[in-house]
């Protein structure tokens, strides 16, 4: 079957894989659509940074070269021999986080924490095999393009459940990608009164108000802390990093009202310097969210099936696999205008 193999930085190839054997507690999945995370672009651009590239991973047992994919929907078409929740022809979207299993998740969502598509064979491909426990039954409201944008959009629930987000809060979202413009439907659904958008590109502003931002800010034009204390004096009541880079880290802090709350939803590919006496006279928290939990992630395909949550905004093209590299990881680093690049394998709905 045709695959997205991930040899190196920037060496993503379309080639011809084998699907490995079903185990007795997976089902086969036949992947219908598939999205293009900035996790995956991260690997294209400067991995490895998850991918197991020296040694196999200790969850997955797997190391590069790997499939790609973690965002992914599709139709059930095999199950193990074990599996009892699941049949053939159920329509499902994935959690591609692997744990232990061995803490509660209120004690420890991340425990062990192993990606299918980062650090094990993922869903840029015809079938893939995943466990049981992490088969999500999508309701008759949502198609499969819908149950491709799950996974990131539980990224936005879980990070504004860490930001502890109560109604009537003020929100600031420092870079308008695909999980900033995700972080502002949820903070919105959530009761935030004001959610600041900043960004340097003004299309991506422009998705970011189209989408519920009630401000945005061009923070290569203005002053970034200076135009959102303009908009609240006392500085937000959470912040969320989602651009990863030093400066933005600094703003996020220096936003936040005393005693607030930042939280870290992007992922770092390189350290920063930065020294912690900057919270001292404030006692801004930092805290960090990368992936969600169980409950977190069945919530949000409640809350999508419902319509209390619409993320299928953020969907800016739709390709096929054979252009996922040039269509896909290449305009995604060049275009800021897109967003959510949605890759189709059967394409059904």
């Amino acid at each position: 079957m045709k695959a997205a193999v991930w040899h190196g930085r920037k060496d993503i190839r379309i080639e011809e894989r084998e699907l490995r054997e079903l185990r007795d507690n997976e089902v086969t999945v036949r992947v219908a659509w598939a999205g293009i995370c900035g996790s995956d672009l991260h690997e294209y651009e400067e991995g490895p940074v998850f991918v197991p590239a020296e040694k196999q991973d200790d969850l997955t047992g797997e190391m590069a070269p790997l499939t790609m994919g973690h965002e992914f929907a599709g139709v059930i078409e095999k199950v193990g021999s074990s599996v009892t929740k699941y049949k053939v022809g159920d329509r499902v979207a994935i959690n591609p986080t692997l744990t232990y299993g061995n803490k509660p998740e209120d004690m420890d969502i991340y425990d062990g924490f192993s990606f299918i598509g980062l650090h094990g064979d993922g869903g840029f491909t015809t079938y893939a095999n995943v466990p049981e426990s992490n088969v999500y039954l999508l309701p008759d409201t949502l198609t499969l393009q819908d149950g491709a944008l799950v996974e990131p959009m539980a990224v936005a629930v879980q990070a504004v459940k860490e930001g502890d987000l109560r109604f009537g809060d003020t929100v600031a979202v420092f870079g308008a990608g695909p999980i900033g413009l995700l972080t502002i439907i949820a903070a919105k659904a959530a009761g935030a009164s004001k959610v600041i958008a900043l960004d340097l590109s003004e299309s991506r502003l422009e998705k970011a108000k189209e989408l519920g931002a009630t401000h945005i800010i061009n923070s290569g034009k203005e002053d970034p802390v200076k135009a959102i204390r303009a908009i609240v004096p006392d500085g937000v009541d959470v912040t969320f990093e989602v651009a990863g880079v030093t400066q933005t880290y600094i703003q996020s802090i220096d936003a936040t009202r005393a005693r607030g709350t930042m939280v870290i939803v992007s992922i770092f590919a390189r350290p920063i310097e930065w020294n912690p006496l900057h919270l001292t006279n404030t006692g801004v928290k930092i805290t960090s969210s990368i992936a969600y939990s169980p409950t977190s992630f069945q919530q949000t395909v409640d809350l999508m099936g419902t319509g209390q949550l619409k993320p299928q905004g953020i969907i800016t093209s739709q390709i096929e696999l054979d252009d996922i590299v040039e269509k896909g990881f290449e305009a995604l680093t060049t275009d800021k205008s897109q967003s959510k690049i949605l890759v189709k394998l059967s394409g059904e709905k």
